[in-house]
């Protein structure tokens, strides 16, 4: 069946439906799940935001690694930030951050949005001239290869009166719609946001911002224990081609592979999410010889059973026992042959 969305088509499918009632399902035991596990969401936040900040930027280019991203953010010294990669991590992390912290203070008005680009951009010195304000010239969707290439995917709506007056529509729709599922209203949202591109750059890491921003405040509280960024990343040909594939269709285009890919995302992040959870359970059960070689790996990755042996002081063939027991639990996983093989977590 097509209904209508805004100004979309979406075909409204059992795979929509099922999608719907899962993340529904996952986020109606989310309250007993947080509550029973108290201080292993904080060090999974932790994680999350690191990994959240880094696959952001990289989908726009950026080259830092999420270790860089931890290193930086340990300790920000805005008076170091020279490079551009570095000032759009701080500018991130203080978003994703304000977000986090204030959702339910920050309404989905266009000032209020102004302002999270205004901060996004914060300490780019490249983007002083238009952080907080639409666009003054037309742009357009670029994707970023890994080998430093760029391809235009999309002509964006155009500068001055056609982006405001199209930004208002959207504001005032979302504000004002009662009968469309909120996944679905979110998702239909964020496409028309990039498919505008209202601000001279940083449209991408705030979309991606305002989703993890919509979903809080309409109280899918998980989804900051979990990277969408980092999925987002993942699939991020699969991103570029939906969004082409809808676009190309533009105006009044069917949205729907759009819709499901959006929901498909939350989908895997909450199964990510469980199987994290699951995980640490499993860790708490451990004993100390295992909680040490578990450590141990999660530190340095690609590691040996020898290496180990050596830095614990715990013999060999004990080492290689209990490496065995730790793949069975599904903690870990070996990587290689023979006299390569080494172990990484799972």
């Amino acid at each position: 069946m097509v209904n209508k969305v805004y100004n979309f088509k979406l075909v409204l499918d059992w795979e929509l439906i099922n999608l719907i009632s899962e993340i529904d399902r996952f986020d109606a035991k989310w309250t007993s799940i947080e509550r029973r596990e108290g201080m292993s969401l904080k060090e999974l936040k932790s994680i999350a935001t690191i990994r959240s900040v880094g696959a952001s930027n990289r989908i726009e280019g950026n080259k830092m690694s999420n270790e860089e991203v931890d290193v930086l953010l340990q300790k920000i010294d805005i008076t170091k930030l020279v490079d551009r990669d570095a000032q759009e991590v701080v500018g991130y992390f203080e978003v994703l951050d304000l977000i986090s912290q204030s959702f339910e203070n920050i309404s989905l008005t266009e000032s209020q949005i102004k302002n999270l680009h205004n901060s996004l951009m914060k300490y780019s010195l490249k983007d002083q001239w238009h952080k907080g304000n639409y666009k003054q010239h037309s742009n357009a969707v670029e994707a970023s290869f890994s080998n430093g290439t760029r391809q235009i995917i999309f002509r964006t709506t155009e500068a001055g009166f056609a982006t405001e007056d199209a930004m208002r529509k959207l504001y005032n729709w979302y504000n004002s719609e009662a009968e469309v599922h909120t996944l679905v209203r979110v998702a239909a949202f964020v496409y028309d946001f990039l498919s505008i591109h209202p601000f001279q750059d940083g449209n991408g890491r705030l979309s991606r911002l305002i989703s993890t921003f919509l979903l809080l405040k309409n109280g899918y509280n998980w989804i900051q224990y979990v990277s969408f960024e980092h999925e987002i990343e993942c699939r991020k040909n699969e991103y570029y081609q939906v969004l082409r594939t809808c676009q190309a269709q533009r105006p009044e285009e069917n949205i729907t592979i759009w819709i499901n890919f959006f929901l498909a995302c939350l989908s895997n992040i909450q199964t990510q999410l469980l199987q994290k959870l699951e995980i640490i359970g499993l860790e708490t059960q451990l004993s100390h010889k295992e909680k040490s070689i578990y450590t141990i790996i999660q530190n340095r990755p690609n590691i040996q059973s020898g290496e180990i042996a050596k830095k614990l002081g715990i013999p060999s063939p004990t080492v290689k026992r209990i490496l065995s027991d730790l793949i069975k639990k599904n903690l870990i996983e070996k990587q290689g042959n023979g006299r390569n093989v080494s172990y990484i977590i799972k």
